[in-house]
C-alpha cells in the first residue's frame, strides 16, 4: 500500500477524534456535538467552513491555485437508535444510541484527508468536504441538496465511501451502475367486519384477505417483473385481533420494497395497489394502501467509476480493488448521484479481529451492537480521498 506519510503521522490524533465521536453518538438531524467537533477540527487546520445545510451538516472548503474546477468528498456523521453491547473505553455513553455503521470512521477518514489537503495543497482547484447528517433514514443528502449544497458549492463530481465488514483491510470494492437498492415502505389496512370467532359467517374476516395479498404480491416478482431485473417485496409485519375468540374487524400489514431501477419500482407500486384493492373488493372488504418512497437506488456513473478503480488501484494495487456484488441495502448517497456524476465505493473493514477487549459477543457486522470501526482504515481511507481529489483536479475536465 502507498500510504501518505504525513497522514500516517497524524493517525493517532484522528483516531482519538474518531473514538470521541463513537463515545458520543447522535441520531439523524441531532448531530450538534458531532458537527461542533468536525467544525473545530477543520477551523483549527485553517479550513473555512459552512454550517447548517441539512440542519447539522458541515462543509469544509479547501482551495488552491486559480482553477475554477471543484470536486466533492462526502462522509456521513449520524448514529443508529440501538444500544451498544461493547464495553471498551470508547463505547457509547448514551444508551439507545450507537455508531453501529461506522459513520464515526467515515468522518475520521475525511477529517484526516482534510488536514493533509489543507497543509499540502498539491492541487489546482477546490475540494469540498461534505460532512452529511441523517443518512440513517433521514435523507440528509436530500436535505443538503434542497438547502442549496450544489448552488453554494458547484462541483463537477462527488465521491462517497462506506466501510464493509468481512472484506480484508487493504482492499476496496467498486461497481459501475446500480450497486445499492432503493428503499421503500408500504402499509395496508384491511377493513372487514368483526364477529364471534364461533360464528364467522356473521362477519367478514380480514385475516385471510391479508394472507391472499401476501401470496399474490410474490406473483408481481415472479410474473410481472422482468426476470433479470432484481426486486424484493417483503411483508414484515401483520397485526390483527386482540382475542382468540373474536374475528377482528381490521388487519394491518407493513413491509419493504427494494429495486435497482425506478422503472421496476413504478411497476411494483402500481401492481401492489391493484392487487390490494381488487383482492379486498373480491372478499367484500375495503383497504387503505399507502406506499412511501424513501431512498432511490444508488447508481454509479461510468466515467467516475473507472476513475475510482484506477486511482484506488494505484494506492493498494489493482489486484486489491475488486468488483462489488450489489446489495439490496439502501444508501442516501443516491440523492447526490442523481444530481451529480460520481461514484460510491467500499473499503474493507476486516473480520472484526481489530476490536479491543470488552467488545460484545456478536459479530463485527453493520448495524450489530458488537460492531466497531477498524481504525487501521483511517490512514488508508484518508490517502484514498487525497489521491482521488488530487487526481481528479489534475486530469482534464471530463467531457459530458
Amino acid at each position: 500500500m502507498k500510504l501518505i506519510e504525513p497522514i500516517l503521522a497524524d493517525a493517532a490524533e484522528v483516531t482519538a477524534l474518531r473514538r470521541d465521536i463513537h463515545a458520543h453518538p447522535e441520531l439523524c438531524f441531532q448531530e450538534v456535538r458531532t458537527a461542533d467537533v468536525i467544525a473545530k477540527a477543520l477551523t483549527d487546520w485553517g479550513i473555512p467552513i459552512h454550517r447548517g445545510l441539512g440542519k447539522t451538516g458541515v462543509v469544509g472548503i479547501v482551495k488552491n491555485g486559480t482553477s475554477s474546477r471543484a470536486v466533492g468528498l462526502r462522509a456521513d456523521i449520524d448514529a443508529l437508535p440501538m444500544t451498544e453491547h461493547n464495553t471498551f473505553a470508547h463505547a457509547s455513553q448514551h444508551p439507545g444510541k450507537m455508531h453501529a455503521c461506522g459513520h464515526d470512521g467515515h468522518t475520521a477518514m475525511l477529517l484526516a484527508a482534510a488536514k493533509h489537503l489543507a497543509r499540502h495543497r498539491d492541487f489546482d482547484g477546490t475540494v469540498y468536504l461534505v460532512f452529511q447528517p441523517a443518512e440513517e433514514g433521514g435523507g440528509g443528502a436530500r436535505e443538503m441538496i434542497q438547502d442549496g449544497l450544489f448552488d453554494l458549492f458547484p462541483m463537477e463530481a462527488m465521491f462517497g465511501a462506506h466501510n464493509w465488514p468481512g472484506m480484508p483491510v487493504g482492499s476496496f470494492a467498486v461497481k459501475n451502475g446500480p450497486m445499492m437498492a432503493s428503499s421503500n415502505e408500504f402499509s395496508i389496512t384491511i377493513h372487514g367486519k368483526g364477529s364471534h370467532a364461533a360464528m364467522p359467517h356473521l362477519g367478514i374476516d380480514p385475516v385471510p384477505v391479508a394472507a391472499q395479498m401476501v401470496m399474490a404480491f410474490q406473483t408481481i416478482i415472479t410474473r410481472n417483473r422482468h426476470p433479470v431485473d432484481p426486486g424484493v417485496i417483503s411483508v414484515t409485519m401483520i397485526h390483527a385481533g386482540e382475542a382468540t375468540n373474536v374475528v377482528p374487524d381490521r388487519c394491518e400489514m407493513q413491509g419493504t420494497v427494494r429495486t435497482f431501477s425506478i422503472e421496476t419500482l413504478d411497476l411494483i407500486e402500481r401492481r401492489m395497489r391493484e392487487v390490494a384493492e381488487h383482492t379486498a373488493a373480491a372478499f367484500g372488504t375495503r383497504c387503505e394502501f399507502s406506499f412511501k418512497r424513501n431512498y432511490p437506488p444508488t447508481v454509479n456513473h461510468p466515467l467516475e467509476t473507472a476513475f475510482v478503480q484506477r486511482v484506488l488501484g494505484e494506492v493498494v494495487g489493482p489486484e486489491n480493488v475488486q468488483g462489488f456484488e450489489p446489495t439490496m441495502a439502501a444508501e442516501d448517497f443516491s440523492y447526490f448521484l442523481q444530481a451529480k456524476p460520481g461514484c460510491y465505493f467500499m473499503i474493507g473493514n476486516g473480520d472484526g479481529a481489530h476490536r479491543e477487549g470488552g467488545h460484545g459477543l456478536g459479530p463485527c457486522t453493520l448495524h450489530n451492537p458488537s460492531y466497531d470501526f477498524n481504525d487501521e482504515l483511517i490512514p488508508l481511507g484518508a490517502t484514498a480521498w487525497v489521491r482521488l481529489a488530487e487526481e481528479w483536479l489534475k486530469a482534464p475536465a471530463p467531457v459530458r
